[in-house]
């Protein structure tokens, strides 16, 4: 066992969640309370996932409820996160799906993921949770840049850009910055960081030959899935399809 589960745990977890608010708090980052609910939100939710997940794992109905379950939640929380509560978050969900349907649909028919929990869902799960960030960091960026611009889309439009196409050339090397973390994790595994899922082969018994083809596997599959969802979110914007409070209704320019 990696770490043992007992009172030291405890208090250095509670220790760690409390330094990272006081930074947070101390820099004038954002709200501690942010840090403090997102650590309890974690822990309440493993302790939920760690007694169900074995059970749904024996059956199908449950295994394939519990990954809509997943990508529910990654479509809420993306949503919200770029639109900052304006309608149309659900949109969020269009990214998100383009990048992990395809990927995870042609591994499950090619045999490479058998459908079977103990499979699927850690990769299910990777994936998704790579869409999330990729269509929060992508869509967040781009509407940023056209609040900050909007002058250069007027511009555009003067000349006679559409109101898509004036958007794309201001939104899109912004939006692009997305795919960074993603690029930098494959660039460096192995250097930098052991990434969980090679780890976790290893703890399992697995060879490092055999731990290391899957990390590859994931992290070339998560490639795939952020440029995809990157490139949709970016599309969403352009179109109007995500934006922010008020401008949701009017059609206008981006809300702060």
């Amino acid at each position: 066992m990696l770490l043992d589960v007992n009172v030291a745990f405890g208090v250095v977890l509670a220790v760690l969640l409390a330094v990272a608010a006081g930074v947070v708090a101390v820099a004038r980052l954002g709200s501690p309370r942010d840090s403090l609910v997102a650590g309890l939100r974690a822990a309440v939710q493993l302790v939920a996932v760690s007694l169900v997940i074995g059970w749904v794992m024996r059956h199908l109905p449950l295994l394939l409820g519990f990954l809509l379950l997943m990508y529910g939640v990654a479509v809420w929380t993306a949503g919200r996160r770029v639109t900052r509560g304006g309608a149309g978050w659900w949109c969020a969900g269009v990214p998100i799906a383009a990048g992990v349907a395809p990927v995870v649909g042609t591994l499950v028919l090619t045999g490479l993921v058998p459908v079977r929990g103990v499979a699927l869902i850690p990769v299910t799960g990777i994936l998704i949770g790579g869409a999330l960030t990729a269509t929060v960091l992508g869509g967040r960026r781009a509407l940023d840049e056209l609040g900050n611009r909007w002058g250069e889309v007027e511009a555009g439009l003067a000349v006679g850009l559409g109101e898509r196409e004036a958007r794309l050339e201001v939104a899109r090397e912004a939006a692009s910055d997305a795919l960074l973390p993603g690029l930098d994790q494959t660039r460096t595994v192995g250097l930098v960081t052991l990434p969980g899922a090679f780890v976790g082969m290893l703890l399992g018994g697995a060879s490092p030959w055999e731990a290391g083809a899957v990390q590859l596997f994931v992290l070339v599959a998560l490639m795939v899935v952020q440029a995809v969802a990157v490139a949709v979110v970016l599309e969403l914007v352009a179109r109007g399809r995500l934006v922010r409070g008020p401008a949701a209704a009017e059609g206008g320019k981006p809300g702060r």
